[in-house]
């Protein structure tokens, strides 16, 4: 059996007593940082042997770790440095090895920065995307903020060095999106700015401490529009109702369709009605 358990993202009293009791029992533990752990397993008087599986040697590691379980029955437990395994941290390539081979994955539930930033942002989302880290790449990080737009919510991670960067990205291309942005969550000095993208970087520009601890980003994106949204609002709604009709839409569809990108009701039915006017005058000529 492999179990992927959830450490503390910060305070060491968010360990449950499951995620104690299955790191006691296993016969290993597969760790992100064994040093990071070992101050865990110390902690909690755990005495389970260690061995490391992080980024740069999972995959070569995942099937070692298989092998022993398929060849000496044992149990091993997944775990990162902080937060849920497997969620923008290392144990994809461990899990898939292990359901590959027939070996029962079991999730032992706890700390994640993802949700813990959600549930104080104060954005009643229904629905979001979670990106973990954005591109480092200014155009790639552009492309992927402007393929949020129209959306109803994102989270996003970003380290303290890097933050004020995103935000200044953030602000440029998403200017209606409300932000909450949480640093050091469930640690002494946990921090959530909430605000517009303006407010919010401002708040970290001014903050002698931003670069300091972990970021997680709560972006409400329900005002925003898509970039082709935009360009049809700046249109004269007779314009952007000629323009549906031309796509294939009826002066009915194109009214409605335009209501909906919008458009006050009044103000789309007044346009349609000027566009029939326009289209009736030319069939007589």
């Amino acid at each position: 059996m492999l179990y992927v358990v959830a450490t503390p993202i910060g305070n060491l009293s968010d360990m449950s007593p499951r995620a104690v009791e299955t790191l006691r029992k296993v016969d290993l533990i597969a760790a992100e940082d064994t040093r990071v752990t070992r101050k865990l397993t110390t902690h909690f008087d755990i005495h389970t042997p260690l061995t490391s599986c992080h980024e740069h040697n999972e995959k070569g590691k995942a099937a070692q770790i298989v092998q022993r379980m398929l060849e000496e029955g044992i149990d091993v437990a997944l775990v990162t440095d902080a937060g849920t395994p497997a969620i923008s941290d290392p144990g994809t390539y461990l899990v898939r090895e292990c359901a590959d081979h027939g070996i029962p994955v079991c999730a032992v539930p706890g700390p994640t920065a993802m949700a813990s930033a959600v549930s104080v942002s104060g954005f009643d989302l229904t629905e979001f995307t979670f990106y973990g880290f954005l591109p480092r790449e200014k155009g790639a990080l552009s492309a992927k903020l402007k393929s949020m737009a129209g959306t109803q919510g994102a989270v996003i991670h970003e380290s303290p060095h890097r933050v004020v960067k995103l935000m200044e990205a953030v602000a440029e291309i998403l200017p209606e999106a409300q932000v909450s942005a949480s640093c050091d969550l469930t640690k002494l000095h946990e921090l959530t700015i909430r605000g517009s993208t303006a407010e919010v970087l401002e708040a970290l520009r001014t903050n002698e401490k931003t670069d300091k601890g972990e970021y997680c980003l709560v972006l409400d994106l329900r005002l925003t529009k898509k970039e082709e949204q935009q360009k049809q609002i700046q249109m004269s709604p007779e314009l952007a109702i000629l323009a549906r009709m031309l796509e294939g839409m009826d002066l009915r569809q194109a009214k409605e369709d335009l209501i909906q990108s919008g458009i006050r009701k009044n103000e789309a039915y007044a346009a349609s009605l000027r566009v029939l006017y326009f289209l009736e005058k030319k069939q007589k000529k």
